[in-house]
């Protein structure tokens, strides 16, 4: 691999916020990085080295975006990975590795993957559509979830009742079991090409309830050590089991009677992870690039108490978006406001992100709390 500090001809498929957040680690290392997304107003196009307009799942526009680069990475699955795989054998470094981003595409795929790995996860049941679903009488409740392109809680449906199963995905999905939990948590590993692997601490998320994304996050995990240890050995196994070169994000539930269970995979960079650039002696973005280059992984001790709330754009709002109450967070101690530089706002849209850092658990989470119930993403 060339030096990666100079003259290595870096790409990222998709120019939103966490390329925008690894570009901003990238400028570190003194590292130019290229962007294909299908925005003219992505968040990274002012910010990178070369902003090419297009679609991530076209195979010319893929390939002939990589032909000329060293290396390539990913900030979304949702990518053509035939294309990468043709760049892989013609001698370009695709991290993650195509076959990592074409099982991951797949949940039904990921799903399989853990049976055959021996990863515990809630039992599931595979469909072609929604008259296959309907014969098979699964008893209710249930969680239907797309097999593909399902992302930010999209793709997923509760089925309840008959009702229920009449509005359910009319494609192929997976099926599982209604678990009941106490808790999501997640933990981010990296893996470098000399099997180095790291994980970051485990932490606790908060989703909302109507867009079914990450709203509000904990940081280290208040859960017991031996909790904890479990989630980690199994993210660790993961990753060797994949063999992935990269970050990968693991996230769980941890059932009433204390059973770890792998929900869903993310092979790159992810909103548990946002934290980490405050609240890590490494960031989950610089851990990555470290991974990618081939580099001696970093230090993911904690550096204290850090809670990252979610700035979602709020209901009802959709246009050139404004953020009320930032100059009231502001005064508060330990707040470090991460805006992703989208010009326009819609539901649930994710608009940012605010950390705060605090040597006092029940401080930090109060102080989030305020920020929660006080900055308004509207227009």
């Amino acid at each position: 691999m060339k030096a990666f500090y100079g003259d290595l001809r870096t790409g990222i498929l998709g120019g939103g916020q966490l390329g925008r957040m690894l570009i901003q680690e990238a400028i570190n290392f003194n590292v130019s990085v290229d962007i294909l997304d299908p925005d003219p107003n992505a968040p990274c196009k002012d910010l990178c080295n070369r902003f090419v307009q297009g679609s991530l799942t076209d195979f010319s526009t893929v390939y002939n975006f990589g032909k000329n680069l060293d290396l390539i990475t990913i900030e979304i699955e949702k990518v053509n990975v035939d294309a990468l795989q043709k760049l892989e054998d013609e001698g370009v470094l695709v991290y993650p590795q195509p076959r990592v981003i074409r099982l991951i595409q797949d949940k039904g795929l990921q799903k399989e993957f853990f049976k055959q790995n021996d990863i515990p996860t809630s039992p599931f049941r595979l469909f072609s559509s929604r008259r296959h679903l309907e014969a098979a009488g699964v008893p209710f409740p249930y969680i239907q979830k797309l097999r593909r392109d399902g992302y930010d809680g999209r793709g997923v449906y509760k089925v309840s009742t008959a009702a229920d199963l009449k509005q359910a995905f009319d494609a192929p999905s997976l099926v599982e079991d209604w678990i009941e939990f106490d808790k999501e948590i997640a933990v981010i590993v990296a893996r470098n090409s000399k099997d180095e692997i790291k994980t970051f601490p485990t932490v606790e998320m908060e989703f909302n309830p109507e867009a079914n994304l990450v709203e509000f996050l904990i940081s280290p995990s208040s859960l017991p050590r031996e909790v904890t240890d479990r989630a980690e050995a199994l993210a660790v196994k993961i990753a060797s089991d994949l063999k992935i070169t990269g970050l990968l994000a693991v996230e769980m539930f941890l059932t009433n009677d204390g059973t770890i269970l792998v929900n869903e995979l993310a092979p790159r960079p992810h909103n548990s992870g946002h934290h980490s650039i405050e609240g890590n002696r490494t960031s989950q973005f610089a851990q990555h690039l470290r991974a990618i280059f081939g580099l001696p992984l970093g230090d993911t001790a904690c550096i204290g108490n850090a809670i990252m709330v979610n700035l979602l754009g709020e209901q009802g709002f959709e246009g050139l978006a404004e953020y009320e109450g930032l100059d009231k967070i502001l005064k508060l101690d330990g707040i470090y406001v991460h805006l992703y530089g989208k010009k326009f706002t819609k539901p649930f849209r994710k608009m940012g992100h605010v950390t705060v850092i605090d040597d006092d658990r029940d401080n930090a989470i109060s102080k989030a709390r305020l920020i929660q119930d006080t900055v308004k993403v509207k227009i």
